[in-house]
């Protein structure tokens, strides 16, 4: 059976919409029916990048494209500027755009793309952040992708927070539709509009990130605002700082706060928090290991990417991968402290420059930080940090100033401090 004969079966006697988009609820009959003969032409194994949003015409083309056995490249409008990047890596063949196709080159071999096109198996292309180099493109075999979804999960009314071409996007779009949900689509995810949204369409779930959820936390809108219907808040794509959860659980003592942890190249793991307001989590799952070496987490999973199309594979030969996530153990539970890397040897003396970044966001007046190393002639490296403070909060860099030299030690001060807005990118993480 095809991914959407499968999928109308879950739907089969549901009442309630697989979709809401502004003022217009979907059913999963209105996704199926849609038209596709826009898709003619477009054969297995052909490499298709498919440009769009959580609406119903971009979903219903990924489930028919999953179904011709397709090599899938989700992609944004907003990352528009890199996709002539991502079509020349990804060696895409079919553009998929507003219910239209253009074939933009003849289908390329490449080791990778060619073992799924013997296997007949339809494949996903996503793209890592390219926080250092250029983005790598990483190759998922659909089939394995999609059967995690198959064991039932519960119900929600969920918000596509996360975007269509990111892991964590299109982890929430299938869960819902696995596990006939309503997921509520939005094309603005400004703090007063998901507001909004989750009040006006009793959201039971917002997955979002840390960056996102101390800005709303620091705009006031925490507690009075959130709507009772909110259930669950899972938070995920960068590090979670203490400070932060803390005064979230204890603003919104009714909703339950879940950590997520996962990445392109392995998929999103199961987890599952020690509590609430505990940074500490379990990895589990079928077919998921871990291990910790020289403090850094290996995981080795049987759902794993089948490699990168423009670089070497990550896997050793015991196809363990090396997240870079240096953590500490309690028993069987782990807490990622930092990055590998983010450790910052002044004077030889280490530290990690998350150590810096919580003792910022222990100041009430900081919205948000980032911090970076810098070569010194002297010490070898020193920290630099960037801040952006609340309006009307009257912080000066003198106040900074006496703020660290108060809470840190010498060597893990910075000494350059720089009163700006900290980039945020178009996922709702610190770039």
């Amino acid at each position: 059976m095809n991914l959407m004969d499968k999928l109308a079966d879950k739907w089969s006697g549901r009442t309630n919409p697989a979709m809401i988009i502004d003022e217009q609820h979907i059913c999963f009959d209105d996704i199926k029916q849609r038209p596709t003969t826009h898709l003619d032409g477009i054969s297995t194994g052909d490499v298709v990048a498919l440009i769009g949003d959580f609406d119903s015409e971009s979903i219903a083309d990924l489930i028919n494209l999953i179904d011709i056995g397709a090599i899938l490249v989700p992609l944004s409008q907003l990352t528009e500027e890199d996709h002539s990047y991502f079509f020349e890596v990804a060696k895409v063949n079919w553009v998929v755009q507003n219910g239209t196709k253009i074939k933009i080159s003849p289908r390329a071999d490449h080791e990778l793309l060619d073992k799924l096109r013997t296997l007949k198996h339809a494949g996903l292309v996503l793209f890592s952040s390219g926080t250092t180099g250029r983005p790598k493109a990483i190759l998922h075999d659909l089939t394995l992708f999609l059967s995690r979804f198959e064991t039932p999960r519960p119900t929600h009314r969920t918000l596509a927070f996360l975007l269509f071409d990111h892991i964590g996007g299109i982890n929430t779009l299938l869960h819902t539709l696995f596990n006939s949900g309503t997921i509520i689509c939005t094309s603005n995810r400004d703090i007063r509009n998901v507001i909004t949204l989750c009040e006006k369409f009793e959201i039971e779930v917002l997955p979002t990130t840390p960056t996102f959820l101390r800005l709303m936390l620091i705009s006031g809108a925490i507690p009075t605002e959130i709507p009772k219907s909110l259930k669950v808040i899972t938070y995920g794509t960068e590090r979670m700082d203490e400070a932060t959860l803390k005064s979230l659980c204890d603003l919104l003592p009714e909703v339950e706060f879940r950590q997520t942890f996962g990445m392109s190249e392995l998929g999103i793991l199961r987890v599952k928090s020690k509590s609430r307001d505990s940074l500490l989590m379990k990895i589990g799952g079928e077919g998921i290991e871990w291990k910790v070496e020289n403090d850094l987490l290996l995981i080795r999973s049987r759902s794993r990417m089948l490699g990168y199309l423009n670089a070497q594979s990550p896997f050793d030969e015991e196809g363990w991968y090396q997240t870079n996530d240096l953590v500490e153990v309690e028993g069987e539970y782990i807490k990622v402290v930092g990055r590998n890397n983010d450790i910052v040897n002044v004077g030889g003396l280490k530290f990690l420059l998350s150590e810096v970044e919580l003792i910022a966001y222990a100041n009430k007046d900081i919205e948000l930080a980032a911090v970076k190393s810098a070569t010194n002639p002297i010490t070898g490296q020193h920290v630099e940090i960037t801040v952006q403070i609340r309006k009307n909060s009257g912080l000066t860099l003198e106040n900074l100033r006496e703020y660290f030299v108060s809470n840190l030690p010498s060597h893990m001060r910075p000494r350059r401090i720089f009163l700006d807005n900290v980039n945020v990118g178009h996922r709702h993480k610190k770039l």
